[in-house]
């Protein structure tokens, strides 16, 4: 296995490159980590929220709202965000991001209302977005030698994946130790120990690690050079679609969204509104469902009668009420904790996917690269919703994981694309609008379409089954696109990245 610090990066102690990458590969974790949070929490965190049952529609309705919105601001703030990246530097933009992604599901975990919840899961996202562009330019500005660039990028873009494992095993925990942590202070209503609080509140760890570790790297070297020779162009977004840029720009937006469809219509959805409906908790629910119906129905015929009948009617109800809803809150963090194994396979296989190109990336070119991942795909997940769910579900985690790294190996991809497909005074804008307007707006927006427009017309026996009839539907259709998009995707020159002579700046 190669090293990413491979090759020469002129300027770079050995020291400062080894803690350039370890910063990279903290960062790129905790942006998965912090993305990931809410698909294992959304479930318990809307069911209290909104007062409904774990299977209630609005549920269903609000995961994908939620997803929507929120990759929608990202998308908004992590366009601007890239000017920025441009305008005032790598490291300062990234520094930035970073702090607001951590403070962010902090204040979530305290959330009495849905709208706080859906806010600051609009703030993590406009951070995570923001940073991942940063520092995917700072790191690739930091090595001069493309093969070492590009070690550097996958690698380090590998432990993306690793934070969707953590959160997992985070989320996992909490779960088995919620009832031991000191209650949170809430309004009597809501639980002072629900788990979906403390995965949250694990949220502030990367921004205490990033203010700790950044004061000893260096901002990216041609960047700043450029800027003090004042040939540094100010970016403009015209420039995206000039005849030398047009093509790359709007083929590279349109698989970002394909990429982020694949993983926002389908893969963000499953554990919150998939999982739940596997046959090991399709008779417990429908038993305790239909125990709770009767029982609610018995009150019902009381409340006709006399206040002494009524009454004693209460007293002989209420325990049995009691133990009913207690069963169902079982059955929610079981079902919770199934999800967060779900979720653990499929990013366990976005980090196969990554370290498969890692190893590919210095031996195959362009974008053939990209195909090897995306005509897999095509097949995988019609057949893993369509069919293993449904039929085979001890199978089910085994489709997870391949389809979490074929599209997962994707993102990688255009992390190592995008910088060498821009010029350096547009690098942050271009990466931007690949990444935030075709993945973060558009693509993120299949996680709407997959849960309230699609699944609705879906066959299927419960909620469940429908979103999963639609996840194949979807998943199936955007990697048949991304396929035939691939054909259009221009092969770009990778350049070394020494700065360029001094000058009159342009612009």
């Amino acid at each position: 296995m190669s090293s990413p610090a491979a090759g020469p990066s002129a300027g770079l102690a050995p020291v400062t490159r080894a803690l350039v990458l370890v910063v990279a590969a903290v960062g790129f974790f905790f942006d998965t980590y912090e993305l990931l949070m809410f698909p294992v929490i959304a479930g318990p965190a809307l069911s209290e929220l909104l007062g409904v049952p774990l299977d209630h529609p609005d549920i269903r309705n609000w995961v994908g709202r939620t997803l929507w919105i929120a990759a929608v601001c990202g998308g908004v703030f992590g366009l601007l965000g890239g000017v920025l990246i441009d305008r005032f530097g790598r490291k300062r933009v990234m520094a930035g991001s970073i702090l607001l992604y951590s403070f962010s599901p902090v204040a979530a975990a305290f959330s009495t209302e849905l709208w706080m919840l859906v806010l600051f899961r609009c703030t993590t996202f406009v951070g995570v977005c923001v940073e991942l562009v940063a520092a995917v330019i700072w790191l690739a500005e930091l090595f001069d030698d493309p093969k070492a660039r590009r070690r550097a990028i996958a690698w380090t873009l590998a432990f993306a994946s690793v934070g969707g494992l953590f959160v997992s095993l985070v989320s996992k925990a909490v779960i088995a130790n919620a009832g031991q942590l000191p209650a949170l202070p809430l309004p009597d209503r809501f639980d002072p120990h629900a788990p979906w609080r403390y995965t949250l509140r694990t949220g502030l760890v990367p921004g205490l690690l990033i203010l700790l570790l950044l004061p000893f790297v260096p901002e990216s070297r041609v960047w700043t050079q450029r800027r003090a020779a004042g040939t540094l162009r100010r970016p403009r977004f015209a420039e995206l679609f000039a005849p030398g840029l047009v093509r790359v720009t709007l083929v590279s937006t349109a698989l970002s969204a394909c990429g982020y469809a694949a993983a926002f219509g389908a893969l963000q959805v499953t554990p919150a509104q998939v999982v739940p409906g596997l046959p090991e908790f399709a008779g417990p629910r429908a038993e305790l469902t239909a125990e709770g119906k009767r029982l609610e129905k018995k009150r019902e015929e009381l409340a006709g009668q006399d206040e002494t009948s009524k009454t004693a009617g209460e007293k002989m109800l209420g325990p049995a009420e009691k133990a009913n809803k207690k069963q169902l809150g079982e059955l929610k963090k079981t079902a919770q904790d199934r999800g967060s194994t779900v979720q653990f396979w499929q990013e366990l296989g976005g980090l196969a996917g990554r370290i498969a190109l890692a190893l590919l990336v210095v031996y195959v070119a362009g974008r053939n690269l990209l195909r090897l991942f995306v005509v897999p795909g095509l097949v995988l997940f019609p057949v893993t919703y369509a069919v293993l769910f449904p039929g085979h579900p001890g199978l089910f985690v085994v489709g997870i994981f391949l389809c979490g790294l074929c599209t997962v190996a994707q993102f990688s991809y255009f992390g190592e694309y995008l910088p060498k497909a821009f010029p350096v005074h547009l690098r942050g804008t271009g990466g931007a609008f690949a990444l935030n307007v075709g993945g973060r707006m558009l693509g993120t927006s299949a996680a709407f379409v997959t849960t309230n427009l699609v699944a609705p017309e879906m066959p299927g026996a419960t909620p469940f089954a429908q979103v999963a009839m639609a996840a194949a539907a979807v998943g199936g259709t955007v990697y048949l696109i991304a396929l035939v998009l691939s054909f259009a995707l221009p092969e770009v020159r990778e350049e070394q990245t020494a700065p360029a002579p001094a000058g009159p700046a342009a612009g």
